[in-house]
């Protein structure tokens, strides 16, 4: 999902040319005022030293001390977390906090593990899960506490607490991927060369559990789309009690095979992938049991039988492109032309669950299978849209009670609804006009839930709970900005992952009402850490509310230069996303800000604005792009840049737009078809024509191409790149995987053809994400450059 990227790259943007006077009608689009929310436009405490592009990239973190995979151990005794070592941010070592205590300590220096190269299918997978840097990276507990599973480097190491001994468990050849151990701690399950392997930790017996896989057939192993659009990052999954595993079958055979040209300083490598585009050929799918006892496999059915859905398809073709969707594969069995998002076991082992979701993504069913009768489904659940049904992981099955909870938009905003193991709605447990983000926890004996969410405002993620059986929701979390929590197994006591504006991630230990019992990291930005020098630069900006064209809120947030003079013109970098699922308007911490911080000093003004189409605001917000997108999103970033043309600050001639990935995508569709609003555009790694883009994303707001073809076409950059007349700077790493380097060279081909001038840098062996201290470093240096000699040459 290209919407992830921004998570770790900073997504900004420009625009351009002169500016006509505001009319009436694109007034009334403007609030009268920006509504300021409590956070002051002040600097952090600390030194004034200008922050430099270097810096911004170098070790140790600006953003000090920031762990990463935060753990509470079983018992609740330990927190483990992996931290950068501060001659090198990326390389990991495992860290522990004595609960009790409150020391923290090297758990395991990660080089008494074995490093060697990742396989291709490791690095893929990786770059799928946003996983980025060297040591460990990824580690699992033990059941009884005593003990930790840890992959490195294809290889898996177990690490004993009890003498502090690591040993390298006996895997056979191969490269090990999506290890980890059994509910209980009995085994160790991994996959190699496409099939699913258990190791039994006692008698150190390795049994493969499939065999069939290679070629375009793979198990337990989820595809391409599953891990970059469903957040599924896996495709097999263990019973509770240990007796069986759930997996996966995939066939590629249909799915188109593309030679991928991945370009490197030093030469070309083809790369064969089975890449799905919109309109083509999905993976057929199978969902199987495997049994340890005896290593048998049945297979479920994955529809309950006569349950085709009658409801009617009343999506409205905002296109008006009335033509049939027409599959291009005659021979594709439409009923086998699903998605498998999600798959879950209940409690006692005895029942599995899995998603149903169709391929044009208006229906995703919740269905049930006994173990002894996996050919009868049965539909507990029906998810229905005329647009599109967005994924969650918010199932959970009960143990104390026949019911589980489940997440839906169904009344307009992500909920969380109490239904019982027949399908009954028993309660819904939050309701109103804002957006659960999370469940996160169940306390059963207590009778609460936890989940994160935006009830008090959209731009800030708290953490909440509600009575089980219904009732008033409470906040738990107390500071303003972004609360990430993680809960202990088996008590409410949780770690706080908590980031603001003002404050880089620092995490605390909390008890079931949000008490605050220790500190993991404090990070507190004082004499001594990474930031102090520049901190008192540091700008927190002005947020606001615009409205869009139907009237609906947009927020937004500036960034003002540093020093400031209100009696000054300021040119302005409008950064962008605009994409679904992201959000840029938060009271948050990000790396992505790291640039914008620079920019104000170097006396930019730094605008951005969330336009309708991206996250946390319901559906009707979200869903006004279905069947065209680059239309209401480009619309919304016009009424920002009409809102700083009122501004007596801004300098209305010199205003850019600077975005990556769906941000490259929307800085280059508001060049093309605002060009008076936007002098200049920084896009990278931009969609260029969604027909090139995967199948689970695209048809989710497109449709299928044969069934839109001219909101293909309106969503494609093509049709404007007339309307071209000067300062476009596009980049790409010429590696990507995922955004497809042929997007970007379609524009360059497009562009020279209308012998229109532009600029375009493209990184060898770079993949989406732009990663490498030294390619960032150059990509920066770059983009103010050309932001120097587009907005401030001519004064």
């Amino acid at each position: 999902m290209i919407k992830n990227r921004l998570t770790w790259f900073p997504a900004c943007s420009l625009k351009v040319r002169a500016v006509p006077l505001l009319i009436a009608s694109q007034m009334a689009m403007i609030s009268t005022a920006m509504i300021s929310t409590t956070i002051p436009a002040l600097a952090m405490e600390g030194g004034k030293l200008p922050l430099t592009i270097e810096r911004m990239n170098a070790s140790p973190a600006l953003a000090g001390s920031s762990p990463r995979g935060l753990k509470l151990s079983p018992d609740g005794l330990r927190v483990t977390y992996l931290a950068g070592r501060k001659d090198n941010q990326s390389f990991y070592d495992l860290w522990q906090m004595d609960v009790k205590s409150g020391e923290s300590s090297l758990l395991l220096n990660a080089d008494k593990l074995a490093t060697n190269e990742l396989s291709d299918e490791e690095k893929a997978r990786r770059e799928r899960q946003r996983i980025y840097g060297e040591g460990i990276m990824e580690y699992f507990w033990a059941d009884d506490s005593q003990a930790l599973l840890i992959p490195a480097s294809g290889n898996l190491y177990y690490f004993s607490l009890v003498d502090n001994s690591v040993t390298q468990l006996p895997i056979g050849e191969g490269f090990a991927t999506d290890a980890r151990l059994s509910p209980k701690g009995h085994f160790v399950s991994f996959v190699r060369d496409q099939n699913l392997y258990v190791l039994d930790l006692a008698t150190k017996k390795l049994q493969a559990m499939t065999t069939d896989g290679g070629g375009a057939i793979k198990n337990a192993m989820a595809e391409f789309v599953a891990q970059e659009e469903m957040d599924r990052m896996t495709g097999y999954w263990w019973a509770p009690d240990e007796s069986a595993i759930a997996f996966t079958r995939i066939d590629e055979s249909a799915v188109e095979q593309v030679t991928r040209n991945e370009i490197y300083a030093d030469g070309i490598k083809l790369t064969e992938q089975r890449y799905p585009a919109a309109g083509k050929n999905n993976v057929d799918i199978a969902l199987g049991v495997v049994t340890l006892k005896d290593k048998a496999i049945n297979w479920v059915s994955l529809r309950e039988e006569n349950s085709k859905d009658k409801s009617k398809d009343k999506s409205k073709d905002k296109s008006k492109d009335k033509s049939k969707d027409k599959s291009k594969d005659k021979s594709k069995d439409k009923s086998k032309d699903i998605y498998l998002p999600r798959v879950d076991w209940l409690p006692g082992s005895k029942h599995l669950s899995f998603q149903w979701q169709s391929r044009d993504q208006h229906q995703l069913d919740l269905q049930l299978v006994a173990l002894d009768a996996l050919t009868k489904p049965k539909t507990l659940v029906k998810e229905r849209s005329d647009a599109w049904v967005n994924l969650n992981n918010d199932l959970h099955f009960l143990k104390q009670q026949s019911a589980f909870i489940w997440a839906s938009e169904r009344d307009g905003f992500n909920h969380l609804y109490l239904f019982d193991l027949k399908g009954k709605l028993k309660t819904q447990l939050t309701k109103g006009e804002w957006a659960v983000d999370e469940l996160e926890y169940i306390d059963e004996t207590a009778g609460w839930v936890y989940f994160t969410g935006r009830k008090d405002t959209p731009i800030e993620k708290q953490l909440y709970r509600v009575p089980l059986a219904g009732g008033k929701v409470e906040r738990v979390s107390k500071l303003a900005g972004m609360h990430n929590p993680v809960f202990a197994d088996n008590q409410s006591v949780y770690l706080d992952y908590f980031n603001s504006l003002s404050q880089p991630p620092q995490i605390s230990l909390h008890g079931d009402e949000g008490q605050q019992l220790a500190w993991v990291e404090q990070n507190a930005v004082k004499q001594g850490h990474p930031l102090y020098d520049y901190a008192g630069l540091w700008q927190i900006p002005e947020f606001g509310e615009l409205k869009a064209e139907d009237g609906q809120v947009l927020q937004t947030r500036l960034f003002k230069p540093v020093p400031f003079d209100a009696s000054k013109k300021y040119p302005v970098v409008v950064r962008v996303y605009g994409g679904p699922h992201a959000q840029l308007v938060t009271n948050s911490w990000s790396e992505q800000d790291y640039f914008t911080q620079y920019l104000v000093q170097q006396g930019y003004v730094v605008f951005q604005l969330d336009n309708r189409g991206s996250a946390h605001r319901g559906t009707q917000f979200e869903q006004v792009i279905y069947r065209h997108l680059g239309e209401a999103e480009v619309n919304d970033q016009k009424v920002g840049v009409d809102y700083l043309r009122s501004l007596p600050f801004v300098d209305a001639d010199n205003v850019a737009i600077y975005g990556h990935s769906y941000g490259g995508y929307m800085a280059l569709m508001s060049l093309f078809k605002a060009p008076d609003y936007f002098k200049a555009a920084i896009s990278g790694a931009p969609v260029t024509d969604w027909r090139l883009y995967d199948t689970h994303y695209t048809e989710r707001y497109l449709g299928h191409p044969e069934a839109n073809e001219k909101g293909y076409e309106a969503s494609s950059v093509f049709p404007y790149v007339k309307n071209y007349q000067a300062g476009l700077l596009m980049y790409h790493g010429m590696a990507d995987d995922n955004v497809l380097f042929e997007n970007s060279t379609r524009v360059y081909k497009a562009l020279q053809d209308e012998g229109k001038l532009f600029q375009m840098i493209d990184y060898p062996g770079s993949k989406h994400s732009m990663r490498g201290e030294k390619v960032r470093n150059h990509l920066y240096r770059s983009l103010a450059d050309f932001l120097d000699r587009q907005l401030k040459s001519a004064k």
